[in-house]
């Protein structure tokens, strides 16, 4: 999907379009991470995307299992939000993206729902799941400094 896709949500203040960038799964060497001129898919598609709008209102998705990619995504754009599922059960880690991926701003909504909803079976859930979101954000504390 192109810019036709893209730019109707940009028209809308105080909202943002997000778009996928770089995923956790291994079907990201499928497209994402093909070569594309003279670089990868992905950056290609953060470098154009860029330009259609602002970091006010375009978003990129960006899998916590990529941590090693995201200095080159910070240095592609930097301002822009940042997407990041797969901290938790998908292995990604918080500490490794709070590190290569925060900005000035923090610039992340990291996304830890499976490790957080799957995070007790039993009759205990609720409580798991409170103890598991609450560890995450004293984590997060930690690198917001």
């Amino acid at each position: 999907m192109g810019s036709d896709s893209v730019q109707p949500f940009l028209k809308y203040d105080g909202k943002w379009a997000i778009v996928l960038g770089l995923t956790s799964n291994k079907g990201a060497a499928d497209f994402e991470l093909q070569p594309c001129g003279e670089g990868l898919l992905y950056e290609k598609v953060l470098k154009t995307v860029s330009q259609w709008g602002s970091d006010e209102n375009i978003m990129f998705v960006v899998g916590a299992t990529q941590a090693d990619s995201f200095t080159a995504i910070r240095q592609i754009i930097p301002g822009h939000f940042l997407l990041v599922p797969g901290v938790g059960a998908q292995g990604g880690s918080l500490k490794d993206i709070s590190e290569k991926a925060m900005n000035s701003d923090c610039g992340l909504l990291v996304n830890v729902s499976r490790d957080i909803i799957f995070a007790s079976g039993g009759a205990d859930f609720a409580e798991a799941a409170r103890n598991k979101a609450l560890g995450y954000q004293e984590e997060m504390a930690k690198y917001l400094g």
